[in-house]
């Protein structure tokens, strides 16, 4: 049966004028219990669960096929562009025909809510590859976040996408995890304000963002994926959940995905207080819940408090979550059980169908044809973009004898396994790294130059020489002895070493793909030990999903440079720093970890979590620090004052800086503002950042900076779990990054301690004037 042949039953839902609240009740009520359950449901079409493109995958069988997944309805339909290559047009029409028999199967004609991967670009073959979140996280820079989450997702409407399952707002526990690379970073103001501009953007597009993993999945113990989340109350609320809040509250963000992980005990998919009370009954989250992949089934199979997966899904349903993911594995007859009240069945189903009818998939004149795919994914619009964020996200670590920007350049080696290997410049969310791996001998399907391809381009003049050395895994050093021969007849050699990343352990930095120490992987130690040794200069180029702790290796090489998986146009930024072409303007998102740091620990931390003289013998010191980053030119503040000397505990004050360009080349400044809370009635972090900036400015030209910054960003969660804003002195630094002195500012927060809570001030405005 196609569309055509349907004669579906009308009423007040196929009313367009109607509020789509009212047009779900009106078809929730039409709907028989069977009907209301299929719509709880999913499929993953043309997938036989082989490759691994999701964890676990041994779950996908038993899946129901596809005509009999569809039949009485659909609630999604998974991941029809991001299961194998597949050109725009053909999946095009591939999604309209599968949309077409999920109509034609129900009596009311609506059809399944597609969704995709989007977390580096629109998750299918022949579609830009962006620099992954690590990467936009070192831009500073969220407006740009959302001009490219605006054109993702044009990309994905276009062809009939509703979903998209991005941002990750895991904020960085351990850099051991293997999603660190996913994420936005180790600050959950950082990761609040760029994950709301992502939310926004892809949703100015008609696209669904969904959050994900709702909560404590980065806190995992050990930094094992799926591993119990270590928290306790209060960093729960005030690092981990901040994200999601901002998000909810002032994103509006339409759907959630709950985490892997229990924390305390309690798996977040069963977990009534985190999916229902927090998020729904606290915050005012109307969208859908949906579950990370096979999260339902997990209940049972892996954390065990169920007895089996009809079991779990009762326990998913009743804690809040809406939708299964990837196919109806539990969300079926199950809920048709006399155990499971009406009332929890009809809620999750008036949500599905609110989110459907918002979406225009009730509308009378919906059609699956309807949809014409873009000439081309990868728009010269696309890359362009691309090349910006690649370009802002380059750090400049160190460069103490002026080695960079490289002139007269004659001869160089370029060195090391991810020098030559388009792969290392992809996160593991990548279609190339996820999905092509399965698909041998199926070319990458964008240009994606190399870091050897662009040296060659960036300096045509020079001979260049490149060696491998090693491999990323395994401990074969017999390259090594070539490397450093290339490196000593070179009069520059760059050496380009990292991750590649993968799923499962099939990468070094990915999903799956968690480490024990932060040495570089393989035998890329040894290799950047006798390179750098034997090199007559030398550049050091890091690209990886995670900081290691390279501080030793940072200081026997010339200059330094680290870029997060940059994406398609990540070779050209990396060289046109190189070259001056680009002066670097990216700054940590995360620290670079001391040599004996230990780990956990990034720099949100109160003082005894930090360096302690004659308590332990562990320096956690960071090679480099949280928001560092270097430039060609160099940048001065002066002039840091508040508009008043107190700050009432409901009141704002102004903080004003003036930032100068002292160097002689136009620049970008990243002013940044840290919160200092001295004495406090818990420990509270040494510093913690609420307010930043990205200014430009020309040679020996000075800006002033305002920060309206309101006594709501000194809150915290006190003694009682609630969160207060306290009276006491504080102090307001403007630095160039958490290690950096800075210019400060001492207030007294005056008046009786207040409690706030989610309508709480949660941005602090920053004003840059002429």
């Amino acid at each position: 049966m196609t569309i055509s042949d349907a004669r579906p039953t009308t009423g007040l839902w196929s009313d367009p004028a109607l509020p789509a609240p009212v047009r779900a009740r009106a078809l929730l009520a039409a709907m028989t219990p069977a009907e209301k359950v299929a719509q709880l449901g999913s499929t993953w079409p043309d997938h036989d669960g082989g490759g691994d493109v999701a964890p676990m995958q041994e779950t996908f069988r038993g899946a129901d096929r596809f005509e009999e997944a569809v039949t009485g309805g659909l609630g999604q339909l998974t991941r029809v562009f991001g299961t194998a290559p597949v050109d725009p047009e053909d999946g095009r029409r591939r999604l309209a025909e599968l949309q077409e028999r999920v109509v034609a199967a129900n009596r009311f004609a609506v059809p399944a809510l597609a969704h995709e991967e989007c977390l580096t670009g629109f998750f299918t073959w022949r579609a830009t590859v962006y620099p992954t979140p690590l990467a936009w996280a070192a831009t500073w820079h969220p407006d740009l976040v959302g001009r490219m989450a605006r054109a993702i997702g044009a990309d994905m409407a276009a062809v009939g996408v509703h979903q998209g399952l991005a941002p990750v707002l895991d904020v960085v526990r351990d850099y051991r995890w293997g999603r660190v690379e996913e994420t936005l970073g180790e600050d959950p103001y950082l990761v609040s304000e760029l994950g709301l501009s992502y939310v926004q953007g892809l949703q100015s597009s008609g696209v669904v963002a969904t959050l994900k993993h709702f909560a404590g999945y980065s806190a995992s113990r050990a930094a094992r994926n799926h591993a119990p989340a270590v928290l306790g109350p209060r960093e729960l609320a005030d690092v981990v959940l901040v994200p999601f809040e901002k998000a909810v509250v002032t994103g509006r963000v339409r759907s959630v995905m709950n985490a892997y992980n229990d924390i305390d005990g309690v798996p977040c998919g069963a977990d009534e207080s985190l999916l229902t009370g927090l998020l729904r009954d606290t915050w005012g989250f109307e969208g859908t819940v949906v579950s990370d992949y096979w999260a339902v089934a997990f209940l049972a199979s892996l954390h065990h408090v169920a007895d089996d997966v009809r079991d779990a899904a009762r326990l998913a349903l009743r804690a809040g979550i809406d939708v299964e993911l990837p196919h109806t594995s539990g969300y079926g007859p199950a809920l048709l059980d006399d155990g499971v009240p009406t009332a929890l069945l009809d809620r999750a189903v008036l949500r599905v169908l609110t989110q459907k009818a918002e979406l225009g998939l009730l509308d009378p004149d919906w059609k699956p044809g309807r949809y014409t795919a873009p000439a081309d994914l990868d728009s010269p619009d696309n890359r362009a973009l691309a090349r910006e964020l690649a370009e802002q996200s380059v750090v400049l670590l160190d460069n103490p004898h002026g080695t960079l920007p490289l002139t007269g350049v004659r001869t160089v080696a370029v060195i090391g396994p991810a020098a030559d290997d388009a792969r290392c410049l992809f996160g593991c969310y990548s279609f190339p790294n996820h999905v092509l791996p399965h698909h041998p001998g199926t070319p990458l399907g964008v240009e994606a130059p190399t870091v050897l391809d662009a040296v060659r381009r960036e300096f045509p003049e020079a001979v260049v020489r490149h060696e491998a050395g090693c491999s990323f895994t395994g401990d074969d050093r017999t390259g090594i002895r070539a490397a450093v021969e290339a490196a000593e007849a070179a009069d520059l050699t760059v050496l380009v070493v990292g991750d590649r990343s993968g799923m499962f352990g099939e990468g070094t930095s990915g999903e799956g793909c968690d480490v024990g120490t932060l040495t570089l992987p393989g035998a890329q130690e040894a290799l950047v030990e006798a390179v750098l040794a034997a090199a007559r200069r030398s550049v050091l180029v890091t690209v990886s999903g995670r900081p290691y702790a390279i501080g030793r290796h940072c200081a026997a090489a010339d200059a330094a440079v680290q870029a997060f998986f940059p994406g398609e146009e990540g070779a050209a930024a990396i060289t046109g720093v190189l070259s001056g072409r680009v002066n670097p303007s990216g700054r940590l998102p995360v620290q670079i970890p001391g040599d004996s740091a230990g780990q956990p620990g990034t720099y949100l931390a109160p003082p005894l979590a930090l360096k302690s003289d004659g308590v332990s013998n562990i320096d956690p010191t960071p090679a480099h620090p949280f928001g560092h980053g270097l430039s060609y030119t160099t940048f001065a503040v002066a002039g840091v004052h508040a508009d008043a000397q107190s700050l009432a505990a409901d009141g704002a004050v102004t903080v004003r800086a003036t930032v100068t360009n002292t160097g002689s080349r136009a620049g970008v400044f990243v002013p940044q503002l840290y919160l200092t809370d001295p004495v406090a009635s818990v420990t509270r972090p040494v510093r913690q950042l609420i307010g930043f900036t990205r200014v430009e400015l020309a040679a020996g030209e000075s800006r002033a900076v305002e920060f309206d910054v309101h006594a709501d960003m000194t809150s915290f969660t006190g003694r009682d779990l609630r969160r207060r804003v306290e009276p006491g002195a504080i102090v307001l630094t403007v630095a160039e990054s958490a290690g950096d002195p800075g210019r400060s500012v001492r207030l007294d927060l005056t008046g009786a301690p207040r409690l706030v809570d989610h309508t709480r001030t949660m941005t602090t405005p920053v004003r840059v004037l002429p």
